[in-house]
């Protein structure tokens, strides 16, 4: 019985494990896309202050964690998160990236999700995302998807 317990214990604790790696968000647009290729989907970039900007966290906590959004962008998206957290430690480098990718795509607020295709046309850009369901949400994801494969 015991053993019974420690193996249901041990599947229990790897399950967050798992979700972890089926939804990881990359913090490097040259690997989100190389990775977009590959698999044929899209980017999703999420402009964030994650430790500050409540909307930001809304989103998050809504939307982008929600059970429909992450079986949708296993299937559909390559995830890139773009922080600019005030209490959470982040390389220069990282800061110095960021920075430049808030200004190649012109963001001036926060929470912003940009789309991509593969080879980083702009699909959509939208500052009020924390506002959608996730239906709302992919449905406004599958629109832009649309358009962008229309002669």
């Amino acid at each position: 019985m015991k053993r019974l317990k420690l193996v249901a214990l041990a599947c229990l604790l790897a399950l967050p494990v798992v979700g972890a790696e089926n939804e990881q968000w990359l913090t490097d647009l040259p690997k989100a896309e190389s990775k977009a290729k590959a698999e044929k989907k899209l980017v999703l970039m999420d402009f964030t202050g994650s430790d500050w900007c409540h909307p930001c966290m809304e989103l998050r906590k809504n939307v982008l964690n929600s059970r429909k959004f992450e079986e949708y962008a296993q299937t559909n998206l390559v995830l890139m998160e773009v922080d600019f957290p005030i209490k959470k430690q982040q390389t220069e480098e990282l800061k110095k990236a960021n920075d430049a990718l808030k200004d190649k795509f012109g963001i001036d607020g926060f929470p912003t999700i940009v789309l991509l295709d593969p080879d980083g046309k702009e699909l959509l850009k939208t500052t009020d995302a924390a506002l959608d369901t996730p239906k709302e949400f992919i449905a406004r994801l599958e629109q832009a998807k649309k358009k962008a494969v229309q002669p």
